[in-house]
């Protein structure tokens, strides 16, 4: 059998580079091309790594430095490029590990092709939602979870697929709670940036880190869940879990819970998409030893600490392009606390005015996701200033 051909969009950020170890350690995949913003020096020397010809970057700048330091192969440029590589490549599988809404337009590329897709980018179905899940639909492509939460409700939901419909009666998403559980607002009001960052369980880019520590993550996540499995929202629970050893639960309808554990490692829910429906074995990951872990601790999320999960299930229920607006008003809010614009306690604020002052249109087509994204980053723009 040959090898599935595997494109990696992303390739030069944290996922982005553990699925290249994950792609490296078998000869059952196939690496055919690279994509990732603007670090072009790094992509670069990916692609020559691997034997590539083609890569993308979506900042035109670094890609016209790109082709002037790589003339051996071909890099595309812009977010015209991004559709170019992957009709080029003709790849079996794309990993989409885009940070951001940027993700959304691969995402319809891929999918519109009948491309299997594996998604470690949430924010193309919060911010698609319906309308992605249709479009895989309509031609017959995959959406593989590469989320650990939602890779884990991936596998729990699949062994419960024989026993028919009704049998599950709740998922559970697991939090962290990031690097500042159980302080209150006024303590949160005074954290900086360098403590944002420094979370205590897993390593990621800086947008997804913050998105952690604000509980953001989460009320994406659960969006995510809604339309991965068409859960209705409250039946969809947020439980944080500081050892990260549990990534998700299902309640099922005789009072069973079933539980997906394992130790924190983004390279087993990589492997899961890439190999699905096989599985592969992974040396490098560590087993997990419940003993040496003692004890596994849960409790609710602080919602009058960390509004902004309050606020991305109000956004949720209320539909069409409100989880658009709040997730383009989550990366303007976020990218000015990152340079120091504004308090981290002010991240979920400027999002609720920002939701406040446009609501929630209905959501027929994509192009309504776009301008209800640009609208979105002008006003959260406007309450920061």
């Amino acid at each position: 059998m040959s090898a599935r051909r595997i494109l990696v969009l992303g390739a030069t950020g944290s996922i982005g580079v553990q699925a290249l170890e994950v792609i490296d350690a078998t000869d059952e995949l196939e690496l055919v091309g690279l994509s990732a913003r603007s670090s072009w020096e790094t992509l670069v020397e990916q692609a020559r790594a691997h034997g590539l010809t083609r890569i993308a970057l979506t900042d035109t700048d670094s890609a016209t430095l790109a082709a002037a330091a790589w003339p051996a192969g071909t890099v595309h440029a812009g977010a015209q490029g991004l559709v170019e590589l992957v009709l080029e490549t003709a790849p079996d599988l794309v990993l989409n590990a885009i940070v951001g809404s940027a993700g959304l337009g691969p995402t319809i590329v891929a999918l519109g092709e009948g491309i299997d897709l594996a998604l470690a980018n949430k924010e193309s179905l919060v911010v698609g939602g319906e309308l992605v899940t249709a479009l895989a639909e309509a031609t017959g492509a995959r959406i593989l979870p590469v989320d650990s939460e939602h890779a884990a409700l991936h596998q729990l939901i699949a062994a419960e697929r024989a026993a028919g419909p009704g049998t599950i009666e709740r998922l559970t998403v697991t939090a962290s709670g990031g690097p500042f559980r159980g302080l209150g607002r006024a303590q949160l009001a005074q954290v900086t940036v360098e403590q944002a960052l420094a979370h205590p369980t897993w390593s990621m880019g800086a947008k997804i880190t913050i998105d952690s520590a604000t509980l953001m993550n989460k009320g994406l996540e659960v969006i995510e869940a809604h339309h991965l499995f068409a859960v209705p929202y409250e039946r969809i629970d947020v439980l944080v879990h500081p050892q990260s050893i549990v990534h998700a639960m299902v309640a099922l309808c005789d009072g069973a819970v079933l539980a997906h554990l394992g130790c924190p490692d983004m390279r087993v829910p990589i492997a899961y998409a890439l190999h699905y429906p096989q599985r592969t074995e992974l040396a490098a990951v560590a087993r997990l030893d419940l003993a040496a872990v003692a004890s596994l601790t849960f409790e609710p999320p602080d919602l009058d600490a960390f509004p902004a999960l309050r606020v991305a299930r109000e956004a949720a229920i209320a539909g069409g392009t409100a989880p658009c607006v709040l997730n383009a008003a989550n990366e303007v809010a976020v990218h000015a606390f990152l340079r120091g614009r504004i308090a981290f306690t002010a991240i979920a604020e400027v999002i609720e005015a920002t939701l406040d002052e446009l609501g929630a249109a209905p959501l027929r087509e994509f192009d309504a996701l776009f301008e209800a994204d640009r609208r979105a980053r002008e006003v959260a723009t406007a309450a920061i200033a």
